[in-house]
């Protein structure tokens, strides 16, 4: 049941968005109940062990061993993870243009599975491998099934579930991990085609996540404490433009003092409510 002050914030929403449709964009929190762990708590303060950083992974063996012991772990939380009432209400609104874009953080792919089009990755997939000598990508699973073939003393470990796929690992288990190599080029520097902790968004994914900004009439954040820069900067960008930035999101978010409403609630409860009074 929600309070008095909920529904006057969702009654206000609906009547921003009515027949004016917003580009929306999604954080971790939107994933969370289909059980991917989020990297921040409600603070926006970052929980956990400090992820690897892009110039770690690239510069040494050893970091690429560690990330893909883990990963191989985590891998099957994130591929069996099912899209939530959030994913699905929000893919119907895509569906009947009341939405205009979508443009999300999220690397699990849940929007597509939803049925979601057209969805603006921001930070890539998990669900692709690049190798960084060859540029060819490979899906995630056929470079699971040969991690998988190549490491079996790994079969029925049991590891900490982490943000983004991650595990918690004990050492001695990742020294004997044979990485896994390219399948088109047999090269060795294979990397998770998402973007890493001080890796930049590619030029092209972050101008059509500006233009989809720069079309909509508004911008819906949902899930998301906005402390990614890539993320931050389309707020800014709606606002500059003088159009409304709303957010529905448990905890503080960087944009806070730019945001012309900010709903503090749950996407999955609220996001089907608001659906209903777009569709009366």
């Amino acid at each position: 049941m929600l309070d008095r002050q909920t529904r006057d914030q969702l009654d206000r929403l609906h009547q921003l968005m009515t027949d004016q449709p917003f580009a929306v964009l999604t954080g971790a929190g939107i994933s969370t109940p289909s059980g991917i762990p989020d990297y921040r708590d409600n603070q926006g303060v970052r929980r956990g062990r400090q992820p690897m950083m892009y110039q770690e992974f690239l510069s040494a063996p050893e970091s690429r061993r560690r990330y893909w012991a883990r990963a191989m772990l985590g891998w099957p939380r994130v591929r069996l993870a099912q899209p939530n009432v959030a994913h699905a209400t929000l893919a119907r609104l895509q569906g009947t243009r009341q939405i205009s874009g979508l443009i999300t953080q999220n690397v699990d792919t849940l929007h597509d599975q939803a049925g979601s089009r057209d969805v603006i990755e921001l930070h890539g997939s998990l669900h692709r491998v690049l190798c960084l000598d060859c540029g060819q990508r490979s899906e995630r699973d056929s470079i699971q099934r040969l991690m998988e073939t190549q490491n079996p003393y790994l079969a029925g470990v049991d590891a900490v579930q982490a943000p983004d796929g991650d595990t918690l690992l004990d050492p001695a288990f990742e020294a004997r991990f044979q990485v896994p190599h390219c399948p088109h080029c047999a090269g060795e520097r294979m990397k998770p085609d998402v973007v890493f902790f001080g890796e930049n968004v590619a030029q092209a994914t972050a101008a059509k996540a500006m233009a989809a900004v720069e079309q909509a009439a508004g911008l819906l954040v949902i899930g998301s404490s906005l402390m990614a820069y890539s993320a931050f900067r389309l707020c800014r960008a709606v606002v500059d433009q003088g159009k409304p930035l709303i957010a529905i999101n448990l905890g503080k978010t960087r944009a806070d003092e730019m945001l012309d409403l900010k709903i503090e609630g749950s996407c999955e409860q609220l996001l089907p409510l608001l659906a209903q009074r777009l569709n009366h």
